[in-house]
């Protein structure tokens, strides 16, 4: 899924930066345009991302395709050098894993240059321009592994970028700060819903190309709104390579080294976690009864259902947080983090669970596809949101944007490594494979719970304002 949520936006400084002539629904305007085109980006990024692996593993690697994408061959190699031979199906969840780490490496990329050299907009509007050749480059087998570099700059250039614009919007004491993202990040998911339906659509009645070229023009939409809308943005600070650099102290370095060493236990949620858009996509063809009424529903739309679930569960999470508050025992920032992979571990060993369940013909019901959706965005609402929250609430002003690209960081292993573990999905039962994904998410949370109170005091998270 998307990131949503963010309760703490990004650091702005100490000054309301638009009039009141300025508002649009009690919020800046700037918030609508970087709402939109995020929303468009998301369009983009997941109506792609939802037909990735089911395009590689049944088109692409085939042969009488593979033979034509350019510099396959030496790509294949390299990855096999690491994991040994691997099926047409395995090394798509080999690449799947690859692309979604880098496009969460990249960020960190993003952030220097918008930091230090090109200033936030123009590095927004360079990621948009690659994003849009990379869907275009989807169009053809023989540019697949170029579109896929494209596609990785361009979402490292664009995301925690447009992220900071939005905080950037509103003074740091703006109790309108939290509620911004909330809408920023519903506009995020509502893209997140509506482009697996559209593509999935498209790449099954008329060819995967057709999905892929749809993304392409949504990313282009996006482009434009943005350009269009620059006059109500938030104009860039000063560039940290054109001014005298400022020295972090010696407290705001050990906060970065307490977020870095985060890392890895972070990263064992992202490992269950992506392989809802890698190996489940398999598993839901080959498990679970897609029949509705006699018609069949494409792979993608359960994609759909991720993308929808937070929207139907932010309110109900974040009621019970808003009920906690005012009761003064709101769970602190790590303990949502840990309740998040505890969650998430349990969903995911409701799909194992599925293969008890079976109708007649093995396969799983499709209600069951869809409570996983709905309790595993509960465990991801408890968790993406606060992780990232954490930094830009944590990390020091002079390194904030950077430190959102070292956050990526832990989504970047974890996608590697739930590539890595892909490979198994062919050699071991899938109550196995989807139990031993639940146990890493799970060791993650109970981790979390270990260290919480310890490392909240460290970083000093005190009460939200």
């Amino acid at each position: 899924m998307s990131q949503t949520l963010a309760q703490t936006p990004v650091p702005a400084p100490p000054r309301r930066l638009l009039g009141p002539g300025d508002d649009f629904l009690g919020h800046p305007r700037g918030l609508t345009v970087l709402a939109a085109t995020e929303f468009w980006d998301r369009v983009s990024f997941f109506g792609m991302q939802a037909l990735l692996t089911l395009y590689m593993v049944e088109q692409l690697l085939l042969p009488g395709h593979v033979e034509r994408v350019i510099g396959f061959g030496p790509f294949r190699a390299a990855i096999e050098s690491v994991t040994g031979p691997l099926s047409a199906q395995a090394l798509a969840f080999q690449v799947f894993g690859i692309y979604i780490g880098l496009v969460n490496l990249t960020p960190l990329l993003g952030g220097v240059l918008g930091d230090r050299l090109l200033g936030r907009r123009h590095t927004v509007t360079l990621g948009a321009l690659l994003m849009i050749a990379g869907h275009f480059c989807m169009a053809f087998d023989q540019s697949f592994l170029f579109a896929l570099l494209l596609l990785t700059v361009g979402a490292g250039c664009l995301r925690g970028n447009i992220v900071s614009q939005v905080g950037a919007l509103y003074s740091v004491d703006d109790r309108r700060r939290a509620d911004a993202f909330q809408i920023y990040y519903a506009a995020v998911n509502t893209g997140a819903f509506v482009a697996p339906l559209i593509t999935g659509l498209l790449g099954r009645a008329y060819g995967w190309h057709y999905g892929f070229g749809f993304a392409g023009f949504g990313m282009l939409v996006g482009l434009l709104i943005y350009l269009r809308g620059q006059r109500h943005l938030a104009p860039d600070a000063p560039r940290a390579a054109a001014r005298a650099r400022e020295r972090l102290s010696g407290k705001e370095w050990r906060v970065v080294a307490l977020l870095v060493g985060l890392m890895p236990v972070l990263a064992t949620f992202w490992v269950a976690q992506s392989q809802v858009w890698n190996v489940y996509n398999v598993w839901v063809r080959d498990h679970v009864d897609l029949e509705v009424g006699g018609w069949t529903m494409p792979v993608p739309w359960l994609q759909s259902v991720d993308g929808l679930a937070p929207l139907v569960m932010m309110p109900l999470v974040v009621m019970l947080w808003r009920r906690q508050a005012a009761r003064g025992r709101e769970t602190d920032d790590l303990h949502k983090l840990a309740i998040g992979c505890l969650v998430f571990a349990l969903a995911t060993a409701w799909l194992a669970a599925g293969h008890l369940v079976t109708h007649a013909g093995g396969r799983i019901p499709l209600a069951w596809a869809l409570l996983f959706h709905m309790a595993s965005n509960v465990g991801w609402l408890f968790f993406a949101p606060t992780a990232m929250a954490l930094f830009a609430r944590a990390a020091p002003p002079s390194v904030n944007a950077q430190m959102i690209g070292v956050y990526y960081l832990s989504i970047f292993g974890g996608s590697l490594l739930s590539g890595r573990l892909g490979v198994l999905y062919e050699r071991i039962e899938p109550q196995a494979f989807w139990l031993l994904h639940a146990a890493i998410a799970g060791a993650g949370g109970l981790l979390l719970l270990l260290v919480g109170n310890w490392l909240s005091r460290q970083l000093r998270l005190g009460p939200r304002g």
